[in-house]
């Protein structure tokens, strides 16, 4: 059965004109707020190449990786993530995104392994979600989307209660923090080679 939010996301995303749309306006078509569905929302931006949009969706995410970790249900966006608006081509492909991501968690995620789905204070998953948007702020080309899809797994695990798809997005933070530190050691070592052979 598909879930009722990809109907609305999908409406949402056809009803898109020619004006661009808020990051605001994207959160109220999505639906309540809450951990999952606001780490999805922050999130599959990041997949797409628009420039800047990393900067401040990875200070969104920041935000909400300290009130996961203070244990804090209520969430809201930061102004300047609110007001944050992406062309109408991207936006559909953000909406129209997140309806893909629900339909296939729909048929695939379940409560399960539960007590893992849980981003209680001081937990795993605030951790994670901090140093992934510490990622995605950072200017490396192409580096938002190892972070991006385990925040996407996260998102999901988080709004299903499927403990295995936390356990793939903590695991996908792995992959994206050792990617990230191979990047930043070969771009050092390039550059020490660089002025070492100026000198």
């Amino acid at each position: 059965m598909t879930p009722p939010i990809v109907h609305r996301l999908r409406d949402a995303a056809a009803g898109i004109r020619d004006e661009p749309v808020s990051m605001r306006a994207m959160m109220q078509a999505h639906g309540p707020e809450a951990q999952g569905t606001l780490l999805l929302l922050l999130a599959m931006p990041c997949l797409l190449p628009v420039p800047g949009v990393g900067t401040v969706l990875g200070l969104g995410m920041a935000s909400l990786a300290v009130a996961m970790w203070r244990g804090q249900c209520a969430l809201c966006l930061p102004r300047r993530v609110a007001e944050l608006e992406l062309p109408p081509y991207w936006a559909q492909r953000v909406l129209v995104g997140l309806a893909s991501a629900y339909a296939l968690a729909g048929r695939h995620a379940r409560a399960r392994m539960s007590h893992l789905a849980v981003s209680g204070r001081r937990s795993r998953i605030a951790i994670a979600v901090g140093l992934m948007a510490a990622i995605i702020v950072m200017p490396i080309p192409f580096g938002n989307v190892l972070p991006a899809v385990a925040l996407v797994l996260i998102g999901l695990g988080l709004v299903f209660s499927d403990g295995r798809a936390v356990i793939g997005g903590l695991l996908m933070s792995g992959v994206a923090l050792v990617a990230t530190a191979g990047f930043l050691l070969a771009l050092w070592f390039l550059g020490s080679s660089w002025i070492l052979s100026l000198l």
